[in-house]
C-alpha cells in the first residue's frame, strides 16, 4: 500500500503542511528554503522505520535530519515562547504520528502512536541524496557504524541498499527493458570487488571514482532496480536527480521513472530543474498517477502549498517562471531593447 498523506504541523519550515500524495509519481518544486527535501526525508523516515523492529519514527528523523546536539526540539518550527510540533504520515487507514515541543531533547521524550500497526506491513524504500555516495562506499559502512560521523543517515542507508546482492532467479519483463535502458546510457553494468563499485563494459573495469557524477546516479538506479530494492509496493525518494546530470539523459530518466511507476514504485521527487518537469509533463500517459506539488512563500514568509494534475495547473512555480523571464530577456535583446 502507497503512502497517501503527510500532514505537518510546526515542524521544520512548515507552519502548516497538508499534502495529498499521488499512488505514483510526486514532484516537488520550490524555491530553496520551501522545505521540498524536509518533506521527502520525513516521509523517508516513516517507511524506513517500518522496517526497524527496534526503531522509532522519532530517532529516525533525528539521525535523517542530524539536529545540534541530537535534539529532536529543534525540529519545530522556530518561533519565539514555546510550540508543539506534529508529524502525521498515512497509508491508506494507517496513522504514523508522532509530537514533541521545542523544549524536547532525546527522541525517547517524543510521544508517538500507531507505530504497532504500521509496522505490520513492512515498506520497501529507498532514498538517493543530492550527493552521490558510491563513489566513497568502501569502508563507509564501518566506519558509520562504530564513530560518530556527522552524516545524516541518508548516505549509511543507500550505500547499504546499494551493497544488497541481486535477487534470484531470471529479471521479470519489466526489469529487463529498465536495465537494458539505464546500461545502454551508463555503457555497462555495475559490479563489485571488495566493496568497491565498478563499471563494467567491453573496454573493461573502471572504478567509480573516475565514472562522471551523473552516470554514477544512474548505476545507482540501475543497482536498486537490479537487486530488487524497487520491485512493486516499495517507494523511491529522489532529491534533485538533475544534479550532475546532462540534460540529454534527462528524457531517458523521466522514461525510466514513468516506467517504475506503471510497475507500482510510489516516487517523491524534489527538483528545480524545469526540463525534468516539462519531461513528465511531456511523457505521461493516460493513467499515469502523476502529481506536481508546489511550495512557495507568501508575502508574510510563510510556507504554502498547492497541487495539481499538470505542470500549468500551479499559480506558482519558481522553475517555470525563471525559464519564461530567460526566454523574455532573450527576446529583448535580439530587438535590441
Amino acid at each position: 500500500m502507497t503512502l497517501t498523506r503527510i500532514k505537518l504541523e510546526r515542524f521544520t519550515a512548515f507552519e502548516t503542511l497538508d499534502v495529498r500524495f499521488s499512488p505514483g509519481v510526486n514532484l516537488f518544486i520550490g524555491a530553496n528554503g520551501t522545505g521540498k527535501t524536509h518533506v521527502l526525508k520525513a516521509a523517508y523516515a516513516a517507511c524506513d522505520v517500518s522496517k526497524r523492529p527496534d526503531d522509532t519514527l522519532a530517532s529516525k528523523l533525528v539521525r535523517t535530519f542530524r539536529p545540534y546536539e541530537e535534539r529532536l526540539g529543534r525540529l519545530a518550527h522556530r518561533t519565539t515562547g514555546s510550540t508543539k510540533a506534529t508529524v502525521d504520515v498515512d497509508r491508506g487507514n494507517e496513522k504514523l504520528r508522532i509530537s514533541f515541543t521545542n523544549h524536547t531533547k532525546g527522541p525517547e521524550q517524543a510521544k508517538s502512536a500507531g507505530l504497532v500497526a504500521w509496522r505490520t506491513t513492512p515498506i520497501e524504500s529507498a532514498y538517493i541524496p543530492v550527493k552521490e555516495m558510491l563513489a566513497n562506499a568502501p569502508g563507509f559502512r564501518s566506519l558509520y557504524a562504530t564513530r560518530d560521523i556527522h552524516f545524516e543517515e541518508i548516505y549509511a542507508d543507500i550505500v547499504d541498499r546499494a551493497y544488497r546482492p541481486a535477487l534470484r532467479g531470471p529479471h521479470d519483463a519489466l526489469r529487463k527493458k529498465l536495465l537494458g535502458i539505464v546500461q545502454k546510457v551508463v555503457d555497462g553494468k555495475v559490479t563489485t570487488k571488495g566493496e568497491t563499485f565498478f563499471l563494467k563494459n567491453k573496454g573493461g573495469d573502471l572504478e567509480f571514482t573516475l565514472l562522471a557524477e551523473g552516470m554514477r546516479k544512474l548505476a545507482l538506479l540501475w543497482l536498486l532496480i537490479q537487486n530488487g530494492t524497487l520491485l512493486e509496493g516499495s517507494v523511491l525518494f529522489w532529491d534533485e536527480p538533475e544534479a550532475n546530470l546532462n540534460p540529454k539523459v534527462m528524457r531517458v530518466l523521466v522514461e525510466i521513472l514513468l516506467e517504475l511507476q506503471r510497475g507500482g514504485v510510489q516516487i517523491f521527487i524534489a527538483t528545480h530543474d524545469y526540463v525534468l518537469l516539462k519531461e513528465f509533463d511531456l511523457q505521461r500517459k493516460p493513467g499515469d498517477a502523476v502529481t506536481f506539488h508546489g511550495l512557495h512563500r507568501d508575502e508574510g514568509g510563510v510556507v504554502r502549498h498547492q497541487s495539481a494534475g499538470a505542470l500549468e495547473g500551479l499559480d506558482q512555480n519558481a522553475s517555470r517562471d525563471t525559464f519564461s523571464d530567460l526566454y523574455a530577456r532573450e527576446i529583448r535583446r535580439s530587438l535590441g531593447s
